[in-house]
């Protein structure tokens, strides 16, 4: 099956005060008419009376459809209209206009959209269970499809209450919008991890890649958007953080990973440090140390370097030798 697109309203839009003029001269004329006609049944020119009262009556209830013909429209608004069911085109012209007040019509608004998605729980590509949210503006690009390839019936809140108002059709269009959201931001948190728990892997993950994750989001919401007509401008991830059932968990994982790697530095640099004290000390002549002492020496050094506490010093009246 072909599918449309949007088209600009071909027909007739007349400046709506020169009909606005024109209707009242009309109402006024009408109503001349009809009080002139009563007076002349009551005289003797019944059948002129009669059909003056015909004509103007008919006038009048012309004048009061053409009422209905007005419409205005504000800077990024648009009309979508239908001839008895048949889409006839989308009306954007700015400003204030008559057309003819047969054609079916219902507003919409082309302006940018704010939507903060409630973090969602889902399952990163380890299994981990991780609470991710997003903000994304959207904004409708193809009127057709959004009011005639998506069921607003069904996707309204309250379907009794959707009408040719754009609150409430923008209101579905929202709807639709969140449902679709969170869908695409599953697909894509569902393919990366929460973190790189080894260390030692060049694969993006939510955390690390922010800039290709929201890349890859805006072209999935863009892919089940455009069944709508809408266009996504932007979507980030505004929040990631570990389901609460496993956060406690991963913390103490993430902090014993932590301790380990200044355990790492700690050492190496105690490592160098006695390493140049046992030079310096051979190479002054400051003293002989056999390879027991050296290997007490290394062992009291390594503890006072490498301890949590500051070490207590025990000061030694001996000599060496003993």
């Amino acid at each position: 099956m072909e599918t449309k697109n949007e088209v600009a309203f071909s027909g007739n839009a007349i400046n709506g005060f020169l009909m606005l003029f024109v209707n009242l001269a009309v109402l006024i004329l009408s109503i001349v008419g009809i009080v002139y006609s009563i007076i002349m049944l009551n005289d003797s020119n019944g059948d002129r009376g009669g059909w003056l009262f015909g004509a103007c009556g008919l006038l009048l209830l012309v004048n009061i459809i053409c009422w209905c013909g007005f419409l205005m429209l504000e800077p990024n608004e648009a009309r979508v209209l239908t001839w008895f069911g048949k889409y006839s085109g989308t009306f954007t012209r700015t400003g204030f206009y008559w057309i003819n007040p047969f054609y079916s019509c219902k507003k919409v608004s082309l302006r940018a959209r704010n939507l903060d998605a409630e973090p969602i729980k889902v399952n990163d590509k380890t299994g981990n269970p991780v609470m991710i949210g997003l903000v994304m503006v959207w904004k409708l690009k193809d009127t057709y499809k959004a009011m005639f390839e998506v069921d607003s019936q069904t996707i309204a809140t309250s379907p009794t209450e959707l009408g040719s108002s754009a609150k409430s059709i923008m209101n579905a269009l929202e709807k639709f919008v969140r449902v679709q959201s969170d869908a695409a931001l599953r697909q894509v948190a569902g393919q990366y991890a929460y973190d790189d728990e080894d260390g030692g892997s060049d694969e993006p993950t939510l955390r690390s890649s922010a800039d290709e994750i929201n890349e890859q989001l805006e072209q999935k919401l863009n892919e089940r958007l455009a069944l709508a007509g809408i266009e996504v401008v932007e979507a980030r991830i505004n929040y990631l953080a570990y389901a609460p059932e496993i956060a406690a968990v991963m913390l103490r994982r993430q902090q014993a990973s932590a301790i380990i790697t200044a355990r790492e530095k700690i050492v190496e640099g105690a490592v160098s440090m006695v390493k140049m004290a046992l030079e310096k000390l051979s190479q002054e002549d400051v003293v002989e140390l056999d390879d027991d002492k050296k290997a007490a020496m290394v062992s009291n050094l390594m503890v006072v370097l490498c301890g949590d506490d500051a070490a207590q010093p025990v000061v030694n009246t001996g000599t060496l030798n003993h």
